[in-house]
């Protein structure tokens, strides 16, 4: 028997046909008729024939592509009940955690001690499967610890790059006030650019890339405040408050055997979030909403209760987290609404009140005061 051009055919010995070399087989065989080799080719170029090719030119370490019929509501659902089976009574709080994320923006959970904060960013990094880091903050910390150095290695005599916990896509970032201003600002360049540069080499970090941080605003001892650089660095602030009776009973009932976070599995891969965030970025907002969504940003650099007004990163996240909530709730339009319930989180730790109080709470609440004058003076667009 002999060659059959790369279709698997064979002919009996007695056929004489013009000898040649097949480049299918890479052995010398025979020749045959134009229309058998078209066939040939057809076969070569056939999906099975592409997908193989594909499969094996991916690295195993490649992304892999998203679900291209994705259900974004079912999948949203399925992400919010993760959380909430953790966090209970505060629906609204995981809601605007999941909007920063697929706002590809930085996230400040506030509140006292022992209300949660860190739990939902466990419950938040552990449903996503993608690569976690937590980093207890502490007045010794130092920037190398966060962001990774370079050792001198004697037997190469070279230096070696050693990354820091910042390589994660979720780093969580525990008690942030409590290091030092030097060591905060080591998470500068990786919340505004998603890079870390160290000796002169910028190193990017992997994507999609979320800093949860949480801090304590009532405590003032070992604490260094965040300045409003990096303030203005997280997309929204979130508060937690106190849960109610029925719910810190199922709290109690969910924890007499086990820890229900260790029971969170993760619900969107890699692909899915990024899927998601590109989704984001479609999302339609009429130029009434811009107009309005402007205009209350003005507001705040004109108000005579405000010292420091929102910036125009803060109006970009308002914009970008409104587009997302639109996404959350299962529409590809904004509404005058999404803007109206994101401007207290996502402005009130931008803007400084014009008040004598040193308590960081109580500056809070009158940064929040004004901010609600001032949507109630600003006309809602019909």
């Amino acid at each position: 028997m002999k060659c059959g051009g790369g279709r698997g055919r064979a002919e009996p010995d007695n056929v004489i046909r013009p000898a040649f070399h097949c480049k299918f087989c890479g052995v010398n065989g025979i020749n045959y008729p134009v229309n058998y080799w078209i066939g040939a080719f057809m076969d070569a170029a056939s999906p099975k024939h592409l997908m193989r090719d594909w499969i094996t030119a991916e690295s195993e370490t490649a992304v892999r592509p998203a679900t291209p019929e994705l259900d974004v509501a079912a999948k949203i659902a399925e992400l919010q009940r993760t959380i909430e089976a953790v966090i209970r009574g505060k629906a609204e709080t995981v809601k605007y955690a999941i909007v920063t994320l697929f706002a590809k923006g930085h996230l400040l959970i506030e509140d006292v001690p022992g209300i949660g904060k860190t739990t939902l960013a466990s419950a938040l990094a552990r449903a996503l499967d993608l690569s976690i880091q937590r980093i207890q903050f502490t007045s010794d910390l130092l920037p190398s610890d966060v962001i990774g150095l370079s050792i001198f290695n004697q037997q190469t005599g070279d230096f070696e790059w050693k990354p820091g916990p910042i390589f994660a896509s979720i780093v969580v970032a525990d008690e942030i006030n409590r290091a030092t201003p030097k060591t905060q600002s080591a998470l500068l360049e990786a919340m505004a650019e998603e890079q870390v540069t160290v000796d002169g080499v910028s190193r990017p970090l992997p994507l999609p890339f979320m800093v949860v941080a949480t801090q304590n605003p009532s405590e003032h001892h070992g604490t260094y405040p965040l300045p409003e650089s990096q303030l203005d660095r997280f997309m929204l602030r979130l508060q937690m408050g106190y849960p109610s009776l029925e719910d810190e009973r199922q709290i109690l009932r969910d924890r007499a055997e086990a820890n229900p976070i260790e029971a969170v599995r993760p619900v969107l891969s890699q692909a899915d979030v990024l899927e998601f965030q590109a989704r984001v970025t479609t999302v339609r907002m009429d130029d009434a909403l811009v107009d309005y969504l402007l205009q209350i940003v003005d507001s705040t650099r004109r108000s005579e209760l405000l010292e420091l007004g929102v910036s125009p990163r803060g109006a970009l996240a308002l914009f970008r987290s409104a587009q997302a909530l639109a996404l959350v709730e299962g529409r590809d339009y904004c509404i005058a609404d999404d803007i109206k319930r994101l401007v207290l989180p996502c402005f009130a730790h931008r803007v400084i009140a014009n008040s004598r109080s040193a308590n960081l709470r109580n500056r809070t609440r009158e940064a929040e005061s004004a901010l609600q004058e001032i949507l109630q003076k600003t006309a809602v667009p019909l």
